[in-house]
């Protein structure tokens, strides 16, 4: 009797917990319903549809599919409502209401023709300038008695003296040149042309002999008046530099032609920088290039492109690029670590603008011998070459390439996809169109076709855009034969 009683108590007690829940959910469901609905129920007014109909979606994963706005449970982004019946766009475009481009955040940009600035940042190092490097060698056998420069890095002016060589053909020479003259005094009275003339040639012949074995004409001059041969001659630098290479030791025994010094003048020095091969494009002969240096922060150098590699190094897949750069103070030295900005304008056609060499000749062997019309470099003497022939362009009309934002082309790889906003549409409508795009420059890319001037593309949420074609069982434009109706 006891236990029925507790029994009939406990059934009871159950029935009221879940009639008290009962009410709650209902209760809560009838508010969140109420709260929720709002927009259903006024998107529903304008397009003739119940709220029952509508079903909202996640442009990120077209999967989802709700019977109510609210946040997507993958990725917790606000759903949007799918568009459903009376879609009478083609299979590359995409209509949707203002209400979902707003909630997907659609923005677009318009194609337009601009010159778009390229930017290169290169690293690399001094190197010697090769056309200044000068060996000073043995213009006779013999032996080397003393080097006056004696050490690696010293540095030396033009006509400084050395080394002391002793050289038994010097001597041979200078007593020839001692006869001749000789001669020459002994046939003064001779009444017959033909041998005084003979004994004048023969002095001329003795002054190019020593000449061309190194002596200078103050020390053939100073044998001329003292008429007495040096079994020691000086050997005195042609250029002024440093002296990088000692080649030779006193007491040595050196052949004609034997290196015994190298010189090279660093009032000019060469920038050996790596440019990666995408970046090629963006640089030519004669071009500006701007470069830093750990030794001197904050003091930027200036050089201009003298050579591009025509290879590639199959390691790092970078070409060098050799910039002349003058350095009177000699503050760059050789093995100095750099690194190189080169900013370039693009124009149309791969070609680089440049007021200031548009309608130039530039000599193709000195990029710092510019002159307004044509002729012959002041250096080599080559012909000069035309700006233009080198890939410059004034700012000219018409010059501009057609360029798009970066963040508008959809890139698989293989192709390239944008997607325009058609103009006069009751609703927003995009259309998904594949392109052929140029190189990038910064935040831009230049198109080669597919767009025209005035079209306006879509920068910010064309994955969203193509998340919801496929919504609507149309092909990606992202996937082989999405862009073919």
């Amino acid at each position: 009797m006891n236990m029925d009683k507790r029994k009939l108590k406990g059934t009871g007690k159950l029935a009221l917990v879940a009639a008290i829940g009962l009410m709650v959910g209902v209760f809560l469901q009838k508010g969140f319903l109420t709260s929720a609905s709002v927009h259903d129920h006024e998107e529903a007014a304008n397009t003739g549809r119940s709220a029952k109909e509508r079903v909202w979606t996640c442009s990120m994963h077209p999967q989802i599919k709700l019977p109510k706005p609210g946040k997507c449970p993958i990725c917790f982004m606000d759903l949007i409502p799918l568009e459903g019946g009376g879609d009478e766009t083609g299979m590359r475009e995409i209509r949707i209401s203002p209400y979902a481009a707003k909630l997907m955040e659609v923005e677009t940009s318009g194609v337009t023709r601009q010159f778009v600035d390229a930017e290169v940042r290169m690293v690399g190092q001094i190197d010697y300038d090769e056309t200044r490097v000068s060996t000073i060698s043995a213009w006779a056998a013999g032996r080397l008695d003393r080097l006056f420069a004696n050490y690696t890095g010293i540095p030396v002016k033009k006509g400084d003296h050395m080394a002391e060589i002793y050289s038994p053909d010097l001597l041979t020479a200078q007593e020839a040149l001692i006869q001749a003259l000789g001669a020459v005094e002994s046939l003064r009275q001779s009444k017959s042309d033909i041998v005084r003339r003979t004994a004048k040639s023969t002095v001329e012949a003795a002054r190019e002999k020593l000449r061309l074995l190194g002596l200078t004409a103050e020390q053939i001059a100073q044998i001329e008046v003292n008429r007495k041969t040096s079994d020691h001659i000086i050997l005195f630098s042609p250029v002024a530099g440093i002296v990088i290479h000692k080649n030779a030791q006193e007491g040595m025994y050196v052949q004609t032609g034997s290196r015994i010094y190298t010189v090279a003048d660093l009032s000019s020095v060469w920038a050996k920088l790596d440019a990666y091969e995408s970046d090629l494009d963006w640089m030519r002969y004669g071009g500006r290039v701007e470069f830093t240096t750990e030794a001197y922060p904050g003091r930027v150098f200036k050089g201009t492109i003298s050579f591009i590699d025509p290879t590639i190094d199959p390691v790092s897949r970078t070409a060098k690029v050799r910039v002349n750069v003058s350095n009177e103070d000699l503050s760059l030295k050789p093995g100095m670590f750099v690194r190189a900005i080169v900013r370039s304008k693009m124009a149309s056609g791969g070609c680089v603008m440049n007021n200031d060499l548009s309608g130039k000749w530039i000599s193709p062997m000195h990029p710092e011998i510019v002159k307004d019309g044509p002729g012959n470099c002041d250096v080599c003497g080559m012909p000069l070459v035309s700006a233009e022939s080198l890939g410059y362009v004034g700012e000219e009309k018409g010059n501009a390439p057609l360029v798009i934002p970066a963040s508008a082309a959809l890139k698989t790889g293989k192709r390239a996809v944008v997607y325009l906003a058609l103009p006069d549409t009751e609703k927003p409508v995009y259309e998904g169109r594949e392109v052929i795009l140029g190189p990038r420059l910064g935040n831009f890319y230049i198109v080669e076709s597919g767009l025209q001037e005035g079209d306006r593309v879509v920068t910010r949420a064309a994955f969203k855009l193509d998340a919801e074609l496929q919504i609507q069982a149309k092909p990606s434009m992202m996937s082989e034969g999405g862009d073919r109706e």
